[in-house]
C-alpha cells in the first residue's frame, strides 16, 4: 500500500471523484478539492470513508493565489505530509467561434485551467522538491487530446489551453527531476462525464463519436483514473515528462 496526501484539484465529480476514489484504494489519504459543488465533494469524502480510506473537503478556486495557498497549508495540517497533486480541475469554456469570444470568459478559461495548474504545482514543488527539504513526488496534470487535436469546433481555446498544459508539464519535470518530483500528464479523449454533457446531448452525437473511437465506446472517469494512479505512484519511478493518451484509440 502506498502512503502520503494527494491533493486532487476538482476532485468532487467524474474524472476527478474517480481518482479520489481510486487513490485512496491504494492506500493514499486525499485532499478532495472542490470549487462550488460541496455536496459532491462530501459525498466522493464519504464513499472513501465508508470503504475504510482517509480523505477531506477543500473549497478552493484553483485560478485564485491565496486559495490554492491555503488549501495546501489545509490538507497538509489535516491529512499530513504531501505525496503527490493531480491538477485536475478545469472547466471547458465557451461554446463559441474565435470572432464571438468573449475576453472575460476567455481569461477565465486559461486562469484555471492553466493559471491554476501551475499555481498548485508551485505550491506542490514547495512541498516536495528535496532542493527545499522534501521527500520527492509526483504531479499529474489532466490535459485532453484536443490539445493534439485542436479539439472541436468553437472549442478552440479550451484545446489550447490542453496544450499550454503539456508544454508545462514537459518544462516542469526538466526543472524539478533531480529534485526528486516526477511530472506527467493525462490526455483523455472523449470521457462521458457531466463537462462532457453539453457536446454529447445533441441527439445521435454519442452514438456518433463512439462509433468513431477503435475501441468502440466512450471513456468512464475510472479509465483515466486508473492511469492517474499508476503514474502518481512508485510503479511509473522513471516516467517523466511524458504525456499517457488515454482515448481508447482515437
Amino acid at each position: 500500500m502506498s502512503s502520503g496526501l494527494i491533493i486532487v484539484t476538482g476532485g468532487a465529480r467524474g474524472i476527478g471523484a474517480s481518482a479520489c476514489r481510486q487513490l485512496a484504494a491504494a492506500g493514499y489519504a486525499v485532499a478532495v478539492n472542490y470549487a462550488s459543488d460541496r455536496k459532491a465533494a462530501e459525498a466522493t469524502v464519504a464513499a472513501i470513508e465508508k470503504s475504510g480510506g482517509r480523505a477531506r473537503a477543500f473549497r478552493a478556486d484553483v485560478g485564485d493565489p491565496e486559495q490554492v495557498a491555503k488549501l495546501f497549508e489545509d490538507a497538509v495540517a489535516a491529512l499530513g505530509p504531501l505525496a503527490g497533486l493531480v491538477n485536475n480541475a478545469g472547466v471547458l469554456g465557451a461554446f463559441a467561434r474565435v470572432e464571438d469570444l468573449d475576453p472575460v470568459e476567455l481569461s477565465r478559461l486559461f486562469q484555471v485551467n492553466v493559471i491554476g495548474t501551475i499555481l498548485c504545482a508551485k505550491e506542490a514543488v514547495r512541498r516536495l522538491s528535496t532542493s527545499h527539504g522534501g521527500p520527492g513526488g509526483s504531479i499529474v496534470n489532466i490535459s485532453s487530446v484536443a490539445a493534439r487535436t485542436g479539439g472541436l469546433p468553437s472549442r478552440a481555446p479550451y484545446a489550447a489551453s490542453k496544450g499550454a498544459i503539456e508544454t508545462f508539464t514537459r518544462g516542469l519535470a526538466n526543472e524539478v527531476g533531480r529534485e526528486g518530483i516526477r511530472v506527467n500528464a493525462v490526455a483523455p479523449g472523449m470521457i462521458a462525464t457531466d463537462m462532457s454533457t453539453p457536446i454529447l446531448s445533441a441527439p445521435g452525437e454519442r452514438e456518433r463519436i463512439a462509433s468513431s473511437i477503435p475501441i468502440g465506446r466512450l471513456g468512464e472517469p475510472d479509465d483515466i483514473a486508473e492511469a492517474i494512479v499508476w503514474l502518481i505512484s512508485p510503479s511509473a519511478r522513471y516516467v517523466t515528462g511524458s504525456v499517457m493518451t488515454v482515448s481508447g484509440g482515437r
